[in-house]
């Protein structure tokens, strides 16, 4: 009786990117359906060395406030590098990417049946042809639903071990992406996101090959009531016609976009091994200004890659204002081992920390140019909490007085507070 009372529900860690955060909240409906007690799930990320780094940390804390729970881990650098987590003492079962998201692992894990008992369950993620059948209905606040549309990447940028912990790319139907907006849109969710690994790559896989824009353009038409759609990031090079017609034309699409563009010197470009030169970064975003003027960036961008010179890395410095960046994602380069860059001439590491500092420091200027040219406009904000929305642009607006929650509202901006607007 005793260990009836002390079972509990399972414990969620989750690192990293807005998919594995989609793919936590799977976890959670399979581990709840199973009947899983008395586990810590330590849903990892591997796209640096630090996000390894920090991952072990929070899996030693975990392991110290959970004693007697099963503690469990998988994600991306699960799959890439099980033995990683396979020797530490703290850990009791490695899953992969594919074994998470399925049932059958999860009812393994019940308390009153005799499951698998293999400690590291890291099947070849290259072999997966299909996405998983985990469609979440209201995953985000309960304003903002995420749907996630694709899976893997086909491409093999030479710093990123993320392909071998995804696979290649897989899509989703665009009837079944259709069918759970409309149930998202019938729940009362007022903007759906769009998410993928690498979401230009959308339906290359599927009959047909439709194209991302293919997808927006017939979500935006059979679901009419859906007030806001949103894409996460995206492969500017990739963009289709269809897609920058929605640009142009649907004011529901909203005007933000957040592009991977990782440099801006064309000779890192070709040694990251990207589809892009810097022109082409440059000529994407001036398309879609002139297409849209209320259009913001968001962009990531990588400091210190390996060979870069102080030339190099100027060219990148100058793509902020070049593309009229705003939200930027600097990521410091660290080396994976198993992908070319790591066997590259490597960059110091205080020059990488410095340069990573001024890049930040362009992307919070353009910040601020960004919030100081919206005072005295009138936006329409989604709330996601009483006090606290978002603009289309992505922007975070404080209010002096509570608002309706998941509601759109339409707020006169009147100054700026830190990152935020204010009305």
């Amino acid at each position: 009786m005793a260990a009836l009372m002390d079972r509990k529900a399972p414990l969620f860690s989750n690192h990293g990117c807005r998919l594995n955060a989609y793919e936590t909240e799977a976890m959670k409906e399979l581990a709840t359906a199973s009947g899983v007690e008395n586990a810590v799930i330590v849903n990892t990320c591997a796209v640096t060395a630090e996000a390894v780094r920090k991952a072990r940390q929070d899996i030693r804390k975990l392991r110290r406030d959970n004693p007697h729970a099963k503690l469990i881990v998988t994600g991306c650098a699960a799959q890439t590098e099980p033995d990683t987590f396979a020797t530490m003492a703290e850990v009791d079962v490695v899953l992969g990417n594919t074994e998470k998201m399925d049932p059958a692992t999860w009812r393994g894990m019940a308390p009153d049946l005799i499951g698998q008992t293999e400690p590291v369950r890291v099947d070849d993620i290259m072999s997966v042809t299909e996405t998983a059948g985990h469609l979440i209905d209201g995953f985000g606040t309960r304003s903002r639903a995420y749907v996630q549309v694709q899976n893997g990447c086909d491409h093999r940028c030479t710093f990123c071990i993320i392909p071998y912990g995804r696979g290649n790319s897989r899509s989703v139907p665009a009837g079944v992406v259709v069918d759970q907006i409309k149930r998202l849109v019938d729940r009362g969710y007022n903007e759906v996101v769009l998410t993928g690994v690498d979401l230009t790559s959308w339906g290359a896989d599927l009959p047909a090959a439709p194209k991302l824009g293919d997808l927006v353009m017939r979500i935006l038409r059979l679901v009419p009531d859906l007030p806001r759609l949103r894409i996460s990031s995206i492969d500017s090079i990739e963009v289709d016609d269809n897609l920058m017609q929605a640009i142009a034309a649907e004011p529901r699409l909203m005007p933000h976009l957040h592009l991977s563009l990782q440099h801006g010197d064309d000779l890192i470009l070709k040694r990251m091994k990207r589809r892009h030169l810097r022109d082409d970064a440059v000529r994407f975003c001036e398309e879609a200004r002139r297409l849209r003027p209320d259009m913001t960036f968001g962009a990531d961008i990588i400091a210190g890659f390996p060979t870069e010179t102080d030339e190099m890395f100027a060219n990148s410095l100058a793509l902020v204002d070049d593309c009229h960046l705003t939200w930027l994602h600097v990521f410091p380069y660290s080396p994976r081992p198993g992908t070319p860059a790591a066997r590259m001439p490597q960059i110091n590491g205080k020059t990488i920390k410095a340069r990573a500092a001024a890049l930040r420091g362009a992307g919070d200027a353009r910040v601020t140019t960004h919030l100081n040219a919206q005072i005295g406009k009138v936006h329409e904000v989604l709330m996601e909490s009483p006090r606290m929305g978002r603009t289309a642009q992505f922007t975070e607006v404080r209010f002096a007085s509570d608002q309706p929650e998941s509601q759109i509202v339409h707020a006169t901006i009147t100054g700026v507070a830190g990152q935020q607007l204010t009305a």
